[in-house]
């Protein structure tokens, strides 16, 4: 079995060294001028009227994945292959009439992309749901924006980088427990500068009902806030909001941040994600975290805790029940100057007193070797993950994946 381990870790590194060689080459085959009022750039395809009245801007990305999931940590062979296309995007924004009035969109269209399974969970909810982000958005001064529509809470820091600008293959175990994900909403940003330092303000009142569009509400709603702190300036081209220093910052960066979330009558298990409930609760999270990059080091760690009104009685005995606990991740990397970065990740879900005799407690391990050919826009990422997981009866299951993903888009 271990040969055949190292049969596949043979070809998949080949297959990394022949994707750049390959990938570098068709590069020259397109660069090709385009027409006039068009220009190809790294943020996508862009037109602007040649009144000025519009513009927009269009991208996509693709992720192709495929996985191996072990038995268990002493029986190599495999449980489960995953192999699929993970998402596929595509994305639109611009603005009309003048640059103060903006709008993004974005659409899904694989099939775990769209929360394809909520029609099996959830009678808020029942149909898959191509549309992750609407948003128009007003900026009446420089510092300050106003959005409504549907898009991203100002929640935890690897909720709020997309899952395009991410290091490994996908989000940690406390982003999927504990993020707020999607909503609709009234969105509120604002910067200041003091001195060297950056200042972000972030709120937003929300439905707390998750980003499908509900047509029936109760009367409760969602508040969040996040307040980021930049101490030695802004990140090199955003660098705050993508994993890795790609940059290779020659100055140390940091950001510090904090949030907190109240979702007043929730009827979902995870407020914006999940099941339904049997009937609505009150949804508490609390989170911060820090992010620092310096010469190819990045160092990320992030906290949340989750609390409910839910009582114990339900907790123990409902089919549905609201994950209450808190979560830490940690990530360490290195990105050389040839564009190839090596990653790890340490993860901790933990569930509190009402939930303990119901929900998972689990600590996930990653290793992650990813070659960036055109930054985030295109990338050839091998991950090792090695999972803990103990039920409430104290059983253990613990196990191995290996996932190699390219991700391909402009």
């Amino acid at each position: 079995m271990l040969n055949s381990i190292k049969y596949y870790l043979l070809i998949i590194t080949l297959c990394l060294l022949n994707a750049t060689n390959a990938f570098s080459s068709v590069k020259k085959i397109y660069e090709k001028p385009l027409p006039k009022n068009k220009t190809l750039n790294k943020n996508g395809i862009s037109y602007i009227a040649s009144d000025s009245a519009f513009s927009v801007n269009f991208r996509f990305r693709v992720q192709s994945r495929a996985a191996m999931t072990t038995v268990s940590d002493k029986d190599f062979s495999s449980k489960e292959w995953e192999m699929r296309v993970r998402r596929l995007r595509l994305r639109f924004d611009g603005f009309m009439l003048s640059p103060k009035l903006s709008y993004y969109i974005q659409l899904s269209f694989s099939r775990g992309d769209m929360d394809w399974s909520d029609a099996d969970n959830s009678k808020i909810n029942v149909a898959p749901n191509p549309v992750r982000d609407a948003m128009i958005f007003y900026k009446p001064h420089l510092n300050f924006t106003l959005g409504f529509g549907q898009g991203k809470l100002p929640g935890n820091r690897q909720r709020v980088v997309s899952s395009g600008e991410l290091q490994f293959a996908d989000r940690s175990i406390v982003n999927s427990t504990f993020t707020l994900d999607r909503d609709f909403g009234l969105f509120g940003t604002y910067s200041k500068d003091i001195g060297k330092a950056v200042i972000l303000l972030k709120g937003a009142i929300s439905s707390g009902k998750g980003r499908q569009n509900v047509v029936a509400n109760n009367q409760g709603l969602c508040y969040t806030g996040r307040a980021e702190i930049l101490p030695f300036g802004t990140f090199t081209n955003k660098g705050d909001y993508f994993e890795g220093d790609l940059e290779r910052e020659k100055n140390i960066k940091v950001s510090l941040a904090g949030g907190y979330s109240y979702n007043e009558a929730a009827v979902r298990t995870g407020g914006q994600l999940g099941r339904d409930l049997p009937k609505p609760f009150n949804i508490k999270a609390l989170s911060a975290d820090i992010l620092i990059k310096y010469r190819g080091w990045a160092l990320s760690s992030e906290y949340i805790k989750r609390e409910s009104n839910q009582n114990e009685i339900l907790a123990l005995y409902a089919g549905n029940y609201i994950y209450t606990g808190f979560g830490h991740n940690h990530q360490l990397s290195y990105c050389f100057k040839s564009k190839w970065e090596l990653a790890a990740r340490y993860s901790n879900i933990t569930p509190n007193s009402k939930v303990k005799l119901k929900a998972l407690y689990q600590d996930d391990f990653w290793f992650g070797i990813t070659k960036y050919l055109n930054n985030h826009r295109t990338k050839l990422q091998f991950n090792i993950i090695y999972t803990e997981k103990k039920d409430p009866s104290a059983i253990f299951t613990n196990n191995y994946m290996a996932m190699f993903q390219i991700e391909l888009g402009i």
